[in-house]
């Protein structure tokens, strides 16, 4: 996975005094273009990478970001391991939280709670989350609930809930807790909530259900998408969904998925312009056609 490989990257470059692509291109097992996209990736998130070309040049992160290995324990390291090889955002080991507050420039890099590893890879509504990310923080080490404004797409509501886990899953950021308005568990994506407050108000924490601990459950793929790409998006396609996603024709590259939010695919497909045409499902190829119906008008 790109978070995967971007942790990966980013620890190996705070433990070395200087790489060169290839090498890590071969370590990670992925082309130098590919390395190119995270390096630049990385410096999007803020990390200063410098690059030197010629004999003697490579990668490194300018001094100051530097990690002194001696304050790792093995286990610590071993925490890394586990985290690299994929083990998702919450986990059971101790020590990656711990290794992953190390690893943080300052405590707006990584913010580190009682189960999840999350990392800050964004560049978008950065200061907006870093507040935020810090008040729920705040608030579940406090046993505090939060309420804020919440929009999404049904309208706009208010809510108050018990905060138990800041995690960074499918590409954004979101406070899991128990709703009091719903009386359920559920997950709000931060870059939809706003005018956030800490309560004064405090509450028992409660045990969470293992099946609501399953982020990903909330994924359940249910429909499918059925669509013939350009060959020239084969890399995009390797890099979102993996090898297994498509098979190649004479016509071009053959893709199938299950997906969930509509909207989600539907703003993935666009941004694929006159390289993809969508065979199934119907609705999703309506949507499509309309939207470039009415882009044709705006720029008439």
């Amino acid at each position: 996975m790109k978070l995967d490989r971007l942790l990966g990257i980013l620890t190996v470059l705070l433990q070395t005094e200087r790489i060169t692509a290839p090498e890590l291109a071969e370590k990670f097992e992925v082309n130098r273009r590919t390395i190119g996209r995270d390096i630049d990736a990385l410096c999007q998130a803020g990390i200063p990478i410098v690059t030197q070309q010629g004999t003697g040049g490579g990668i490194s992160i300018a001094e100051g970001f530097k990690l002194d290995k001696s304050v790792l324990t093995a286990g610590e390291l071993s925490g890394i391991i586990a985290a690299l090889k994929g083990i998702g955002s919450v986990s059971e080991s101790t020590h990656i939280e711990r290794t992953l507050d190390k690893l943080g420039a300052n405590s707006d890099a990584v913010v580190s709670l009682s189960e999840p590893v999350v990392i800050d890879l964004a560049s978008h509504y950065k200061g907006d989350l870093t507040a935020k990310i810090e008040t729920i923080k705040q608030a579940i080490l406090e046993q505090r609930l939060i309420e804020f404004d919440y929009h999404y797409s049904k309208g706009e509501s208010h809510r108050h809930i018990e905060p138990y886990l800041v995690a960074f899953q499918w590409t954004s950021w979101y406070v899991f807790g128990f709703c009091l308005e719903r009386m359920d568990w559920r997950m709000f994506k931060l870059n939809r909530l706003w005018n956030l407050l800490s309560c004064n108000e405090r509450f028992t924490a409660r045990d969470i259900p293992p099946e609501k601990r399953d982020f990903n459950s909330n994924l359940t793929d249910d429909r499918k998408l059925v669509a013939l790409f350009d060959k020239s998006a084969k890399y995009l396609l390797i890099e979102a969904y993996g090898l297994d996603c498509f098979y190649e024709t004479a016509e071009g590259l053959h893709f199938k998925i299950g997906y969930t939010n509509q909207s989600y695919m539907v703003s993935w497909l666009l941004s694929f312009g006159d390289k993809v045409k969508v065979l199934e499902p119907l609705d999703i190829a309506s949507e499509i056609r309309g939207i470039a119906k009415n882009m044709l008008v705006l720029y008439s």
